[in-house]
């Protein structure tokens, strides 16, 4: 027996889309019909990465995906990139909450710019694209933030992300009840070690010791991350709210 899941019609914004995580749920989406947007924060390559993607899912279906430039950590332009996205588009369907920064060092280096700069993003992001994303999501749309396994962890090194990435988790759960009586569902995903350029700078013996965690025994594809977002949108999930769930190969520290 074979399920398709059918999201033509669908507006979806990915925020971070222009390269992994990011991107891999952009194809996701649209190979089940999305018109994607593909945010990215307009810095170094991220436009030219967004543009790229943009062109290879419009080659499989014109006018399916636009790239769409705007910090997340910037009120304002989160504002500004909601307003747009009504004009031209007339609301949105659904919200995946993806970008995100690194800054890692233990908090004795750490100095309170960097603090601010991942909470910045990391997590007043996800709460400006939340808030101001309700505002033109109809009733029955759908919400999924990234999170991690460094919020359930506490990974050394990383204070600020792993504190930001727990508040994206509890932000999840009060959206969750707030948003129920629209029969908006909002969910998270905490990922494990995922496969990609941010991972491929870990150095071998650090990546070894990450894998000694995982019963797996290998760190995860993008693509298995952008099969549970498809999942959290899907009318397989319509029971399924206010939940964080864990795709990190059984890692439970």
């Amino acid at each position: 027996m074979s399920i398709t899941l059918n999201f033509f019609g669908k507006t979806a914004l990915i925020t971070g889309a222009s390269q992994g995580i990011g991107a891999q749920i952009a194809r996701r989406l649209h190979e089940a019909g999305c018109r994607v947007l593909l945010n990215h924060p307009g810095l170094e390559n991220t436009a030219t990465d967004a543009n790229r993607l943009a062109d290879e899912l419009n080659a499989l279906r014109p006018d399916s995906a636009y790239e769409w430039s705007g910090n997340v950590g910037d009120c304002q332009a989160v504002q500004e990139m909601m307003a747009k996205i009504q004009t031209q588009f007339g609301g949105l369907d659904i919200l995946v909450n993806n970008a995100a920064i690194l800054r890692d060092k233990t908090v004795a280096k750490m100095t309170p710019a960097e603090w601010r700069q991942v909470m910045e993003v990391n997590l007043d992001g996800v709460f400006y694209c939340c808030k101001y994303g309700l505002e033109i999501m109809p009733d029955g749309g759908t919400i999924v933030s990234m999170s991690s396994i460094s919020a359930i962890l506490g990974s050394f090194g990383q204070a600020n992300y792993a504190a930001a990435k727990a508040g994206v988790a509890s932000l999840t759960k009060v959206l969750a009840r707030e948003c129920a009586r629209r029969n908006i569902r909002v969910n998270a995903i905490a990922p494990g070690v995922i496969e990609t350029a941010m991972t491929a700078t870990i150095p071998e013996p650090v990546r070894d010791e990450f894998l000694k965690n995982v019963p797996l025994g290998r760190m995860g594809d993008p693509q298995e991350i952008a099969n549970g977002v498809l999942f959290l949108c899907s009318p397989l999930a319509t029971y399924v709210t206010g939940q964080i769930l864990e795709i990190n190969g059984g890692w439970r520290g």
